[in-house]
């Protein structure tokens, strides 16, 4: 599996890696169950900061692209294949775009939703949402 990281791209790094990762799933070029390289590795080969790569690892085990075993390592998950072609953040950009119309279509300002969002979100700390 080759990666190839732009640093000079607007696209995020970790997204980058992402995208490959989904993309080598999608290509038969790993296969579920194959071992990737540490996150310290795969840094140090990509040149970039291990976060960036511990944060691109996290969301894909998050969408079950990948699974960490502990200290054995970071490994496809069995339903990669499947995982890989699902992206959330269209998911959720669907969801808001339909629940905003729904409040829209009721008559309710976007100053009122922007508020009701933020308060919404900041209730999550405290046991709401």
């Amino acid at each position: 599996m080759d990666i190839i990281i732009d640093i000079d791209a607007p696209v995020p790094l970790f997204t980058q890696l992402m995208e490959q990762i989904k993309r080598a799933v999608l290509e038969d070029k790993i296969s579920p169950g194959d071992p990737l390289p540490s996150i310290r590795q795969l840094a140090n080969d990509l040149e970039i900061n291990n976060k960036t790569v511990a944060k691109a690892y996290r969301l894909l085990e998050r969408d079950s692209v990948l699974q960490t075993k502990g200290y054995r390592g970071t490994f496809v998950h069995p339903n990669a294949k499947v995982n890989s072609t699902i992206d959330l953040n269209d998911w959720v950009v669907a969801q808001l775009s339909q629940a905003i119309g729904a409040f829209r279509e009721s008559g309710v300002t976007d100053s009122e939703i922007r508020i009701a969002f933020g308060n919404v979100m900041n209730d999550r700390g405290s046991g709401g949402v």
